[in-house]
């Protein structure tokens, strides 16, 4: 009884399992450059001094978001203020001297009129008014431009993004023109640079492979650069949902840079025994396992695939399980 049972089971384990089988044939497939990316603004603006001095006030740190037209900074020159004061002192004297000049000229019409005055003293005494009033008013117009200098002590965002540097602290001197902060603007991009030799390859809309920490994701390439520096073009690619914590931080990035012909067989159809991949073929009415070299995986279609370098001819048929 024991030994029916047994054989019963040992003709079970040896009965062939139920399998397809497909013809060879070649494929086309896509040939992948890796090359890293760089998460890089698309632009970047910096926000200058426009007068120099102390920078009495910062308010802004790398990481920081801004709008356009946000005070990020003020600059302090006391030459400024001195000016102002000193200005303030003319014109309160001026407006003291044209009290002055203004009651000579009621006391001169009022002798004109008894004729005890020349009516040329009193053209004397008219023009030393308006003269005193046109002082006043340059003298207020250069307070005006010293103020306005002052004014242009504030540092402003010139356009809203994110702040990437802000190579100065408070209490620091600076001079007009240097930069207080650099704000990078218009969206953020991952930046290719390709060498030349793919460019051809290579156009807009092309979808590209990108390998982030959570998985595989896709891309878009958005803007081709026309100009090759160093050998190599540069190349804009739109990524939905790209992390952009760390700016200039490297990702890597598969290009497809050319087609080629290649045998694919299903995964499931490479078996591995003792460190050699074998496949099942239909051989003269016989199944014959054969030796072969796999290469590249690939999911098409929802199937994962395996290319077949050497082993295979096309026509052959494999055994799939």
């Amino acid at each position: 009884m024991m030994r029916a049972t047994l054989l019963g089971l040992g003709l079970l384990l040896a009965a062939p399992a139920l399998a397809d089988s497909m013809t060879v044939a070649p494929q086309v497939i896509t040939e992948w450059k890796s090359v890293f990316g760089r998460i890089e603004p698309k632009e970047t603006i910096p926000a200058r001094a426009r007068i120099g001095g102390t920078i009495v006030e910062l308010t802004v740190a790398e990481g920081d978001t801004v709008a356009e037209g946000q005070q990020i900074a003020r600059i302090k020159d006391d030459k400024i203020d001195f000016q102002i004061a000193a200005l303030d002192a003319q014109i309160e004297a001026l407006r003291a001297q044209l009290d002055v000049a203004e009651t000579e000229l009621r006391r001169g019409e009022t002798l004109v009129e008894r004729g005890v005055a020349t009516v040329q003293r009193l053209d004397q005494l008219r023009s030393a008014v308006d003269v005193l009033r046109n002082q006043i008013d340059s003298t207020e117009a250069q307070r005006a431009v010293a103020v306005q200098q002052a004014e242009e002590g504030r540092v402003l965002a010139p356009a809203s993004g994110r702040v990437l540097t802000v190579p100065v602290t408070r209490g620091g001197v600076i001079q007009p023109g240097e930069p207080v902060a650099t704000i990078g603007v218009g969206g953020f991009y991952l930046r290719l640079s390709v060498p030349e030799r793919h460019a051809p390859a290579l156009a807009e809309g092309d979808t590209i492979r990108i390998a982030l920490p959570e998985g595989e994701a896709a891309g878009q390439i958005v803007k081709l650069y026309p100009l090759i520096d160093g050998g190599r073009v540069t190349a804009d690619v739109e990524v939905e949902g790209l992390d952009t914590d760390f700016v200039n931080s490297r990702v890597l990035v598969q290009l497809p840079v050319g087609s080629r012909q290649a045998i694919l067989v299903p995964e499931s159809a490479v078996v591995t025994r003792s460190g050699i991949d074998f496949v099942t073929v239909a051989e003269g009415g016989a199944k014959v396992d054969r030796a072969v070299i796999p290469g590249e995986r690939l999911i098409r279609d929802g199937q994962n695939l395996v290319e077949i370098l050497t082993g295979l001819q096309p026509g052959e048929e494999v055994i799939v399980p």
